[in-house]
């Protein structure tokens, strides 16, 4: 075995061990249940004769909480909270340095829908990818990366459900492995930083849109990759449009990204064709008792310059999910496995392991940048 078969070994094990271990975090991470059964009475002992007259009944304590789920649902949880809205509903876990955005439920469900007022840093992890195509007649090829997403919604003016907003999520993708073909059955492993992208939405308030997800703008691809198999080497814009519907029980939303070249590099190399292509998210996610969740989040990605049979990637996938706090922050952990169904002919992505790790943080900014409160 060569030495970067050996490191590809390596990676690979690494990863799998990783995808393991939080797999069995996700797991621990189920509260564990009790057989004690709530509200049993003490027992009284029996009353001793007396010549006094019977003492009067002491006055009958207001009735508990009611409880709903497994736990009584806190009076600060708000009454439009997810949790509340599962069947059944609860448990409402408060417990955390976020409660301004509600129940650990609520912020899953919050950081699925691409519009809510949610700061948090997005890490999504392509723990295992299988590449395949006309060019390779053994093995899949396999590579990993992971994409860093800081989510940033900034207000802009008013506040509540009458707050508009402009919500930047620039990705940042870093390339541990990526094969990358140099002749028939012949490869050679990249790996660095690719082109960030940038869109910027601007978001109109709830109160115009009630449960209906809208956001719109530009979007930027800039040239940052340190090869020129990880980017295009070119300076790229474009539109970019959210739109969807979310409420106590799902969310849905396709976010599509379409880029256009408006410059390049000098060091572009020769033959390198300008960049046409689209970007394309579409999820769906269901929320469940607990904090958990189950859905799909793929990118179909289109490449109108490339030859006609390798245009498109279409993939496909499931996930699990669960909210948990993390020394009292929130965060969203999900595991997920995608397939392509349509995929380059000549060589491309053919499906892949995908942990995202998503710990929710305190806003940069708090109050709307041109008044309105």
């Amino acid at each position: 075995m060569s030495a970067s078969e050996t490191w590809i070994t390596v990676r690979i094990e690494t990863m799998l061990a990783l995808a393991a271990c939080l797999g069995a975090f996700l797991l621990l991470a189920m509260p564990a249940r009790s057989d004690e059964i709530p509200g049993e009475p003490t027992p009284v002992p029996a009353e001793q004769p007396s010549a006094q007259p019977p003492a009067q009944p002491p006055a009958q304590a207001p009735p508990a909480a009611k409880a709903e789920g497994s736990k009584a649902i806190p009076s600060t949880v708000p009454s439009n909270d997810v949790c509340r809205k599962t069947k059944p509903p609860g448990p409402c876990d408060m417990d955390h340095n976020r409660p301004e955005h509600g129940s650990l439920g609520n912020i899953g469900a919050s950081i699925s829908n691409p519009t809510s007022d949610l700061w948090q840093v997005s890490m999504s992890f392509q723990a295992l990818q299988f590449f395949d195509g006309d060019v390779n007649t053994g093995d899949s090829r396999l590579g990993s990366g992971v994409n860093l997403q800081p989510v940033m919604p900034f207000p802009l003016y008013g506040e509540g459900k009458d707050q508009w907003k402009l919500i930047t999520r620039p990705i940042i993708p870093i390339v541990f492995n990526s094969p990358s073909p140099t002749g028939f059955d012949q490869f050679k492993n990249r790996g660095g930083i690719g082109d960030i992208q940038l869109p910027l939405l601007f978001n109109p308030p709830v109160s115009l849109l009630g449960s209906f997800i809208f956001g719109a703008g530009p979007v930027f691809e800039f040239p940052t990759a340190t090869n020129y198999t990880l980017g295009a080497r070119q300076y790229s814009i474009g539109p970019a449009v959210v739109f969807g519907y979310h409420n106590k029980f799902l969310t849905t939303a396709v976010f599509p990204n379409y880029f256009f070249s408006i410059g390049s590099r000098s060091e572009r190399r020769s033959g390198t064709r300008n960049v046409s292509k689209l970007s394309l998210l579409y999820a769906l996610n269901f929320n469940l008792p607990n904090a958990w969740q189950i859905g799909m989040n793929p990118t179909i990605s289109y490449n109108h310059k490339a030859a006609s049979g390798d245009k498109w990637t279409v993939p496909i996938g499931l996930y699990g999910g669960k909210t948990i706090k993390v020394g009292g922050l929130p965060v969203n952990i999900k595991l997920g496995l995608e397939y392509s169904v349509i995929s380059p002919d000549t060589f491309g992505k053919r499906a892949q392991i995908r942990l995202q790790v998503t710990p929710v943080v305190p806003g940069l900014v708090q109050s709307p940048i041109f008044g309105g409160r």
